[in-house]
């Protein structure tokens, strides 16, 4: 690390909340990002590395596309800001009927009850989740909500609410009204049972009016559930009438090889949330909710919105938004996601799955939101051997992220535009690493 990442870091170390940035002491984590095109990230010592997160699934058309960017550019001369809820912008009635047509409009034509949706457009992810949040208590007139063990769905305080782990809803449980109720997410049979019979206690203990899950978690270690997960918790949701609200911020907009992964079941749920992939990089987000339900939910406002925000409906955030999901229909990423997916996969498992001296190495995900879990003999997480292995990635020129509660699942969320060339690559020299864990 030379000057230019060593000065940024010491300046964030001196001015920036120390809970915030992770500098390990030795020098070897993190890199100072310095630009993105593609694929690909250099540093501000001029390194370039293989991003292999896609900025947390941001990226997924590719870092700094083109016809993004100047979507972005063109916007900005022409109204930089506008006020939220009081006097709109064209954009942002384009966009709020193009995230209709993706969700209810397609998944509804043809159907005997075909529908539109309407949309509250957020900042962050965890905005989105909110809005949902908002608007199945508004619906139902029952609070509580039914989420999954391992799930993630945000850091704001009605989100944390529904986020799993202890590590970030501990610290302020006694600021939360707890109107969470966690289930196990089944990743096999005996599980779902469990869920299905917890979830009709839940429902009637609780006063639950919604259930809220991601269809494969992200942060939770990319943990896919079992065949039929999806039109099991529709059911119920139905058989208790309950709303069903899916956290697509991460799997939207192609990452599992489809529009979004509730396509992948065939359900249609009553709310959506997005997020991440859906500008390429500006902070926007969406919750999407049937037409009628948003409508019986939400009053008409009479000059005072209820839930709204000062950026709201960004326009800048809104052109990125259009050209980003136009860039993902052209190039036919979405499909593209679902090939290089299923080839990196079998990739995936045919050099690197399998037994090692220090464990075992397991393959899960779906598209191009791929893991590499390493557990050690016993079949414990091996927590400390996925940290070495992201750092030895990241010295030999890839960019990892570890996920799950223990942190060793190695996720795989790359830019939908990766090539088999550059997956080859990055397996290559993740399977160097793996088995240079074995001599150490």
């Amino acid at each position: 690390m030379t000057g230019h990442s060593k000065r940024t870091l010491e300046t964030l170390r001196n001015f920036e909340s120390r809970n915030v940035t992770f500098i390990d002491p030795d020098g070897s984590w993190p890199i100072v990002w310095e630009r993105a095109q593609g694929t690909y990230v250099w540093d501000a010592d001029g390194r370039r590395y293989l991003d292999l997160t896609a900025a947390f699934g941001v990226a997924a058309a590719g870092h700094a596309n083109r016809r993004v960017v100047r979507a972005g550019q063109r916007q900005m001369p022409i109204l930089l800001h506008a006020m939220g809820d009081v006097h709109p912008h064209p954009l942002k009635g384009e966009l709020a009927k193009r995230l209709s047509e993706l969700t209810f409009g397609r998944w509804t034509a043809g159907s005997r009850r075909p529908t539109h949706g309407k949309v509250i457009l957020g900042n962050s992810g965890f905005e989105a989740v909110e809005a949902a949040l908002k608007t199945a208590r508004l619906a139902t007139g029952r609070p509580g909500v039914i989420a999954f063990e391992g799930g993630y769905h945000g850091l704001g305080y009605g989100a944390l609410n529904t986020t799993h782990r202890g590590h970030f809803r501990d610290p302020f449980r006694d600021q939360l009204r707890e109107f969470g109720f966690f289930v196990p997410f089944p990743t096999n049979s005996p599980l779902l049972k469990a869920m299905d019979k917890k979830i009709r206690h839940l429902a009637i203990k609780g006063r639950v009016g919604a259930i809220l899950v991601e269809p494969i978690q992200a942060r939770g270690g990319i943990r896919v559930p079992v065949p039929g997960f999806l039109k099991r918790i529709r059911q119920l949701a139905d058989d208790l009438g309950c709303l069903l609200i899916l956290d697509e911020i991460y799997t939207g907009f192609g990452r599992t090889g489809s529009w979004f992964a509730t396509e992948h079941s065939g359900i249609v749920p009553d709310l959506i949330c997005l997020g991440k992939g859906l500008t390429g990089g500006f902070p926007l987000s969406a919750c999407v909710g049937r037409a009628d339900l948003m409508d019986e939910a939400w009053p008409e406002s009479t000059g005072e919105a209820i839930h709204t925000s000062t950026f709201l409906g960004h326009p800048v955030g809104c052109a990125m938004a259009l050209a980003q999901i136009a860039e993902i229909q052209r190039r036919n990423l979405v499909g593209r996601a679902q090939h290089i997916g299923d080839f990196f996969r079998r990739e995936l498992v045919e050099k690197l799955a399998g037994d090692y001296a220090w464990g075992t190495a397991r393959i899960p995900g779906v598209g191009l939101m791929l893991g590499v879990e390493l557990v050690d003999r016993r079949d414990r997480p091996a927590t400390e051997l996925a940290l070495r292995s992201m750092k030895s990635m990241l010295q030999r020129g890839f960019i990892l992220l570890p996920e799950g509660e223990h942190g060793n699942v190695l996720a795989l969320t790359p830019p939908l535009t990766i090539s088999r060339v550059e997956v080859k690559s990055a397996i290559k020299a993740l399977s160097t690493v793996l088995r240079e864990l074995e001599a150490s």
